[in-house]
């Protein structure tokens, strides 16, 4: 349904390198990068996530938005959390089961530096 998604990053150098560790354990690689961005997805394919350089303040969508990255197992899902706490995220729910959202949902959840809600999770 998506063909890809865009956020705008005040530091694109640590955004990228953010986003590099990570999609990692998730499997996806940067895909592309030029001065004012970068983009993510599988490798040899197009990109589903973009970062873009933008002046100004930084606003992320407000509360009800996050971006959920699908992740192959349950290791991915830790390896998301811990790369990203490791560089400075805001930890917004640690690796675990949610059986709230389905008997099979697991899940991690944080806010990335310029304040984008992100989770990875396994079902």
């Amino acid at each position: 349904m998506l063909g890809h998604l865009s956020f705008g990053v005040a530091d694109l150098t640590r955004a990228a390198a953010f986003y590099d560790a990570i999609l990692a354990p998730l499997g996806c690689v940067r895909v592309w990068s030029n001065a004012r961005g970068a983009g993510f997805g599988s490798p040899g394919g197009g990109d589903r996530l973009a970062l873009f350089l933008k002046d100004g303040p930084i606003v992320p969508p407000g509360p009800g938005f996050h971006l959920a990255f699908d992740a192959p197992d349950r290791a991915a899902v830790d390896a998301f959390h811990v790369a990203a706490i490791a560089l400075g995220a805001e930890d917004r729910g640690a690796p675990g089961p949610r059986p709230h959202y389905g008997a099979t949902y697991y899940a991690a959840f944080v806010t990335d530096l310029d304040g984008y809600r992100l989770e990875a999770v396994h079902q």
